[in-house]
């Protein structure tokens, strides 16, 4: 297949309805935070929209862009969607704080009518409390990460439109669900044991480095469809498949271990300036 390199680039497919869903969903937010920055601005500073707007324009990139088009032909691109749909997307718009301004945004009767009685629910709260809980959305993230890339159910989701964008709309949810406890968004407060969101995201890394490892080790095709199709650029199927397996590996665990290490320093730090208050507060007393 004669495909110019610069196609990796411009080969843009926009698709209407999804495009419209973002553009609706980044209107309602603006809406809900200039309401919220009218009484209490300092909750969410310009830079929190601008997280969740970067967010909804990555979901964007994923679905429209030459990732996508050429997401069937080669693995390498299909990778890095899934890198933008799980790592780049999720964590940005959790940043942005997206329950409250969210409800402002929606009409007062929808709010009324549909979001009052949910909020009250009691099966809602019980749902919310299971999200909360670190193992849920572990394993939400991670089973549905390892679960899709399966060579069976690869290969099903490649062959059906519908259960393709069920995959990737899943990957994203799920992956929602795990940053939501890392970045633990206004007005969530700051949990017990926030320690252990530490090997929540290094066991994480265990996860997508086997994931990876087998996709770069495994000296043989994994997904048989990437040998069937026209190859753009004359790109060895095999050798694709080791690229996909690199960029996951390292990118991969760069969004796992950047966090780690910031909150670990984060932690020591407070720990030690409590330690430093504790003690001066003691040689006060002492003092007295």
């Amino acid at each position: 297949m004669q495909i110019s390199w610069l196609s990796l680039v411009t080969a843009w497919d926009i698709p209407p309805w999804v495009t419209c869903a973002l553009a609706a969903a980044g209107l309602v937010y603006v809406r809900g935070w200039l309401a919220i920055r009218r009484t209490r601005a300092e909750a969410l500073p310009v830079w929190r929209p601008l997280s969740f707007l970067a967010g909804l324009f990555a979901i964007f990139v994923a679905v429209s862009s030459s990732l996508d088009t050429y997401s069937e032909t080669l693995l390498f691109m299909h990778m890095a969607q899934h890198f933008v749909l799980m790592s780049v997307a999720p964590p940005l718009i959790v940043l942005g704080c997206p329950l409250v301004p969210m409800l402002r945004g929606l009409p007062r009767s929808v709010v009324r009518w549909i979001g009052g009685p949910l909020l009250r629910s009691p099966v809602i709260h019980r749902v919310q409390k299971l999200f909360s809980q670190l193992p849920f959305p572990w394993l939400a993230m991670n089973v549905t990460y390892v679960g899709w890339h399966i060579p069976k159910a690869y290969e099903f989701a490649l062959a059906s439109e519908n259960w393709h964008n069920l995959e990737h709309f899943s990957f994203f949810a799920t992956s929602v669900l795990f940053w939501w406890p890392i970045v633990q968004p206004w007005p969530a407060r700051r949990r017990s044991g926030a320690w252990m969101i530490i090997p929540y995201l290094l066991t994480s890394d265990l996860v997508n480095t086997g994931l990876s490892a087998f996709l770069c080790f495994s000296g043989r095709l994994i997904y048989p469809s990437y040998a069937i199709v026209n190859r753009p650029f004359g790109l060895d199927a095999v050798k694709d498949q080791v690229a996909a397996g690199a960029f996951m590996w390292v990118f991969g665990s760069l969004a796992f271990l950047i966090p780690a290490i910031c909150l670990t320093a984060r932690f020591l730090t407070n720990g030690r300036l409590i330690d430093e208050k504790t003690g001066l507060e003691r040689a006060r007393a002492m003092a007295h």
